[in-house]
């Protein structure tokens, strides 16, 4: 009877954990963007300037774009500059972005995502000020403030100043984790020397960017930022009462971004991290992978608030979500994870599960792209099983203190 009661126990506790991950948004005060504040304050500061945007489809203030909203208030907005997923967030990850015109507004869009990631001097002749708006998720391999380290050095060189419009981390500002990138596998995907989860907003990497002259320019950037208000370093996504707008094709909810940062190694192998599915990267897996029932056991007494379940799906072609998936039109075996709590720590149980699903699959290879991914090849400790993820010292104190600095919240 008692075996009873705690089991019971145990499975209320759990409801009441995963009924609580999500508060209600209805409830809260909703953070006020740096574009909320920018429409609030700084409109008149625009008047008689050509304005350009770096900005994608999370450039948004009560559900608009912030294109049509500046435009509407009389800015003139007089070019677009688009980066990966481009403008209106048509493309998939990695496909290339062409110059257009943009069909809401006739305006020319110039890519950031294409033959060229930085600005030309003849792309910036058409403004005299950018305004940078873009969600980012909290992630160093995420490129879109690689965009905006490019944007600055070009407006540098072209003495036009940049205003970031900040937002939120999604996984708040506290959260720093995995290794710091080393200099031999900087890339696109890692340009700067930040960990993992480096816990900072668009505004603050902008401006420990600029402080600490990672930026290929001998000339000042001359940046503003626009900052947030009631925004505080331990809220995560849904304590921000703002409404999530799918920052890439493949992260339509907080949730799979939240996991995300810890299952995008699997990007540098021949597994499948998702894409192709309904739940890109928090399903993952291949044809060849086969999960003991022991090994599902253990990574389900190790992974802490998340449960992990075996589970079949077939990737398959979704036009602008997934062109070209890893195993398209094969039966694949493997695992799905569900969150149960945002307590949830990405990096450390995205690599144990990595580990465990490299070694449940006989045929899966690693690739170069794995290290651009994790910044070094001391996530071969992690695979080979010399090193425990869950308490691996990825050496962030100095990176911890430096950052303080160029905080802003």
């Amino acid at each position: 009877m008692i075996k009873y009661l705690s089991l019971l126990f145990t499975l209320l506790i759990s409801l009441i954990v995963y009924s609580g991950c999500e508060p209600h948004q209805a409830d809260l005060t909703p953070v006020k963007t740096g574009a909320q504040n920018l429409l609030d304050n700084h409109l008149g500061e625009l008047e008689g300037k050509r304005v350009g945007l770096v900005m994608n489809p999370t450039a948004v203030v009560d559900g608009v774009h912030m294109l049509d909203t500046l435009i509407a208030s009389g800015v003139e907005v007089s070019a677009l500059f688009a980066p990966e997923h481009g403008f209106r967030g048509e493309a998939g990850a990695g496909e290339i972005i062409e110059d257009g015109i943009d069909q809401g507004t006739g305006l020319p869009v110039f890519s950031l995502y294409g033959s060229t990631r930085k600005p030309t001097m003849e792309m910036l002749d058409h403004v005299d000020i950018l305004l940078f708006d873009m969600q980012d998720v909290g992630a160093r391999f995420y490129t879109y403030y690689a965009t905006m380290g490019l944007v600055l050095e070009a407006a540098a060189e072209a003495e036009i100043p940049v205003w970031i419009l900040d937002r939120p981390n999604p996984m708040g500002g506290d959260y720093v984790s995995g290794w710091i990138m080393e200099d031999e596998f900087t890339s696109f995907v890692g340009p700067y020397p930040l960990p993992v989860a480096h816990g900072m907003t668009m505004g603050e990497l902008a401006q420990i960017i600029v402080g600490e002259q990672w930026l290929d320019t001998v000339v000042q950037p001359d940046i503003n930022i626009i900052s947030m208000s009631g925004w505080e370093r331990q809220m995560k996504w849904p304590d921000t009462g703002l409404s999530w707008v799918a920052p890439s094709p493949n992260l339509p909810t907080f949730e799979h971004a939240m996991v995300y940062l810890g299952t995008c190694f699997i990007e540098g192998t021949t597994l499948s991290e998702g894409r192709g599915t309904e739940n890109p990267f928090l399903t993952l897996g291949s044809p060849n992978t086969l999960l003991e029932a022991g090994q599902m056991e253990s990574l389900n007494s190790r992974v802490q608030f998340a449960f992990i379940s075996a589970t079949e799906f077939l990737p398959k072609e979704i036009p602008g979500v997934a062109i070209s998936p890893k195993h398209e039109g094969e039966l694949s075996r493997g695992v799905k994870i569900r969150l149960e709590s945002f307590q949830y720590d990405p990096v450390r149980n995205g690599l144990l599960i990595f580990k465990e699903l490299m070694d449940a699959s006989h045929e899966a290879e690693t690739n170069s792209f794995l290290y651009r991914l994790s910044g070094t090849k001391k996530i071969d400790s992690i695979l080979d099983g010399t090193e425990d993820p869950l308490i691996t010292n990825f050496e962030l104190d100095e990176f911890i203190e430096m950052r303080e600095s160029y905080l802003l919240y």
